[in-house]
């Protein structure tokens, strides 16, 4: 990793990602530096990333836009790649961030992300702003499903972005019952209507529907119905927590 004024840094936030962060890192050997900011971890995720020449920063906090935001204010190169600790850059996707940075057409780009739920490669996948120049970064906005403001044009990369995501029943439901605390205070705190019964029976179907349908999850077989039937079950989660917040604070 150079010391020196770079062109590209790569920002991994990370919280207990000890089987992970190694393989990670290894992807982004084309980058100049690899700065991680460690949320609070209870393993050797820190070890690790300092191990692979990664700097470590640790903070503990929620709100991922914040920790994008204080990352990106440690760092002196031109370009900035956001990636997660489950996330693994492609070999062809690498080559196309070199070749943007070099050409500095645009203000920022979009990356391919494919998702792996329980081992299974997802139907479908999403674009998301991943690496931006510095200079044209207005902020990362949202708590929990952050995303970045550019000033200016946006491009597509060529290549994936590999999340190795949802990978065990167990993990997950602890991820959802930590994430769907901050979710239901958040619908909480701008007064989300009272919580009742078809309330919850909506969200629940719009969850599944939206990853089996809409997603192509049926696709997929036995994985595809975990994994559906699981969001229409965090979805519940999240609005039972409301409604517990919303009874607790009505009576």
């Amino acid at each position: 990793m150079n010391q020196k004024k770079s062109m590209l840094s790569a920002i991994i936030i990370a919280k207990n990602e000890e089987p992970r962060i190694k393989a990670c890192i290894d992807a982004l050997k084309f980058v100049d530096e690899v700065i991680v900011i460690d949320n609070n971890s209870t393993d050797k995720t820190v070890q690790i990333a300092q191990e692979q020449g990664a700097l470590v920063t640790s903070l503990h906090d929620i709100d991922f836009a914040k920790l994008r935001n204080i990352a990106a204010e440690k760092v002196t190169s031109t370009w900035i790649l956001y990636i997660d600790a489950d996330e693994i850059i492609s070999p062809e996707l690498s080559k196309s961030i070199a070749d943007a940075i070099s050409k500095n057409t645009y203000a920022g780009y979009e990356l391919f992300r494919k998702n792996y739920y329980l081992g299974s490669l997802w139907p479908s996948g999403e674009w998301m702003i991943r690496l931006i120049r510095k200079d044209a970064l207005q902020g990362w906005h949202g708590r929990l499903h952050e995303t970045a403001s550019v000033k200016g044009p946006v491009g597509k990369l060529h290549g994936h972005l590999l999340h190795d995501t949802h990978r065990t029943l167990s993990e997950m439901v602890v991820k959802t019952n930590e994430w769907s605390q901050t979710e239901a205070a958040l619908r909480y705190s701008i007064h989300h209507p009272p919580i009742t019964w078809w309330r919850i029976v909506r969200v629940m179907f719009t969850g599944f529907w939206n990853s089996f349908f809409v997603q192509g999850g049926w696709k997929v077989g036995t994985v595809g119905w975990i994994e559906s039937m699981y969001q229409g079950f965090s979805m519940f989660i999240t609005y039972a927590k409301l409604w517990e917040l919303q009874k607790k604070n009505y009576t």
